[in-house]
């Protein structure tokens, strides 16, 4: 059988045939289902003979309902991820074995010097917490090193206005150890620290292992002479004309302050107005000769009647007139000679200080507790003497002859000077007021601001307070809320930190273990406070050498 071939013209339909027949729907196009891999089968390598299998987009897709072809649309591929960043980030590098952490601890701080860790200078960031003055310990919240004095936060750092502390705090909370260290850091600087009046004592024991000046003053022990404060006497005769004249005027008033604060406190009232002049015009008679008056003198002076104490009494010539207005003020002079106060202020200064040791303390602690008016007597003889020396040594450095010095004044147990008689707190003024030009500064200390609130005059009150106020920066130990609401009317306390300082006031606690009494928790910690700024809490922190010297009750081992 013979196959005839056919040609396409053949084979293809009619056209009137096509014509009738109807249209084929279009395919739908569908993306192909993801393809699952068996469980245990290995996808095969890419390599360049099997190169991985690129996607394309889809075709339109159109709907089954549609007869006529639509609008095509096109489907967008996911957007490719970034690469991630290679390197080690904030928490650590992510994954396992990473080291990532959720929670991130904060670094340990060191601190030193830029001649111990020069490489390390400057540093990236700085400290809240002063490093200028004194180290007095750590910060209680960074831990970092807290360096305060008043000196240093006066000269150097520009903190304060004025060189000087007010120190505050319940008993056996650490003051006088905070304060000593003070002193030996300010001696290392050169400074002369000054106890001017130790009543404990709490300083003689530091002061001796410095190599300084211990005086003891007491009844049996030494005595000051009010009328020669300082030694101004032998400091006055070296001295070139001008400024001999000036300092001779210094020492003039500094000698009617201190007298009359010694007749107050023995006749227990306020001088009249022609007593303090009969005494200003006898002081100035004695001054005119040749030696170092005592009190006797003085005694001498105004009973005999000179016409220039006669003139400023006004006893128009009647010698009885002079006597009936000078005779109390007699007496309370005999009774500072021969009285309670004995020896201690009737002969001349059993040791003059010493502005040239390394440290200088007035050892009172030899007056009883009980003697409130003799040790109230010593310690503002003391203090006048202190100052008087200051500004001695000032004239001969203002004159060329002398090396400018530093002085740390300490006033410690301020409430016995201030109980002591009505118009100390005058006296304590007028003797503190002018220090910067001394190159002084000093530390108040008392325990609590009821202590200044006690005195029976309402102004002494006020003026007390302001010592506080007037202070260039205050410590302030463990006290009770409701001192700190005093203190809150001098200086500016937040809420936190009134409840930080109460917090240190609690009692100390029985230990069940030893039996015996724990350290109180406030002991060592203190906050200095500079007006309107926020506090720095600070716990000191004692070295071996210190805790040789810091126990204030020996006397009860």
């Amino acid at each position: 059988m013979t196959t005839t071939p056919t040609r396409e013209a053949d084979t293809a339909p009619d056209e009137n045939e096509a014509a009738a027949a109807p249209a084929a729907p279009l395919p739908t196009f569908r993306s192909p289902p993801a393809r699952r891999w068996p469980v245990g089968r290995r996808r095969r390598p890419t390599t360049a003979a099997n190169p991985p299998a690129e996607l394309t987009p889809p075709g339109p897709v159109v709907p089954r309902w549609a007869g006529t072809l639509p609008v095509p649309v096109t489907r967008r591929l996911p957007e490719p991820r970034a690469p991630r960043e290679s390197g080690v980030r904030t928490r650590g590098w992510r994954g396992p074995g990473g080291g990532t952490v959720a929670y991130v601890e904060s670094p340990q701080e060191w601190r030193a010097t830029t001649a111990q860790l020069c490489g390390l200078w400057p540093y990236a960031a700085g400290s809240g917490s002063p490093v200028v003055g004194v180290p007095m310990g750590r910060h209680l919240d960074t831990g970092a090193t807290v360096c305060a004095d008043p000196i240093s936060w006066f000269r150097t750092a520009r903190l304060i206005s004025v060189p000087s502390m007010f120190l505050l705090g319940n008993p056996a909370l650490g003051k006088s150890m905070s304060i000593r260290r003070m002193c030996i850091g300010l001696a290392g600087q050169g400074v002369t620290p000054l106890i001017l009046g130790d009543l404990r004592p709490d300083y003689s024991d530091l002061v001796d292992a410095l190599g300084g000046q211990v005086i003891a003053v007491g009844r049996g022990h030494g005595g000051l002479n009010p009328l020669d404060p300082g030694g101004l006497s032998q400091v006055l005769p070296r001295l070139p004309a001008p400024q001999r004249r000036l300092l001779a005027a210094e020492r003039h008033g500094r000698q009617v302050t201190v007298i009359e604060g010694l007749v107050e406190l023995v006749r227990g009232a306020r001088l009249a107005d022609h007593e303090s002049a009969a005494l200003a015009a006898g002081i100035d008679t004695l001054n005119e000769q040749d030696r170092v008056p005592v009190l006797r003198d003085l005694v001498d002076v105004i009973a005999a009647g000179p016409d220039r104490v006669r003139a400023v009494v006004l006893d128009h010539g009647d010698n009885a007139v002079y006597r009936t207005l000078t005779d109390r003020l007699l007496r309370s002079l005999l009774a500072l000679i021969s009285g309670p106060f004995g020896e201690v202020f009737a002969g001349h200064t059993s040791t003059p200080l010493d502005l040239d040791a390394p440290a200088v303390c007035l050892d009172t602690s030899s007056i009883p507790d009980t003697d409130t008016k003799l040790r109230g007597a010593a310690l503002l003889t003391c203090w006048a003497a202190g100052f008087a020396a200051m500004a001695g040594a000032q004239a001969l450095t203002d004159a060329g002859l002398a090396p400018q010095r530093l002085y740390f004044a300490v006033l410690d147990e301020l409430w016995q000077a201030l109980r002591a008689g009505d118009g100390m707190v005058d006296r304590v003024d007028a003797i503190t007021r002018l220090n910067r030009k001394f190159g002084l500064g000093y530390a108040m200390v008392t325990h609590t601001a009821k202590d200044l609130q006690s005195l029976p005059n309402p102004a002494d009150r006020d003026k007390a307070l302001g010592f506080i106020a007037r202070a260039g920066y205050v410590a302030l130990a463990g006290l009770p809320r409701s001192e700190l609401d005093l203190i809150g009317t001098t200086i500016d306390l937040s809420e936190a930190e009134r409840s930080l300082v109460s917090k240190w006031s609690i009692p100390a606690m029985l230990d069940p273990v030893s039996g015996r009494e724990a350290p109180p928790p406030g002991r060592g910690k203190f906050l200095l406070k500079i007006a309107g700024k926020p506090g720095i809490p600070v716990e000191v922190e004692l070295t071996p050498a210190e805790l040789a010297l810091r126990d204030t009750n020996a006397k009860w081992q």
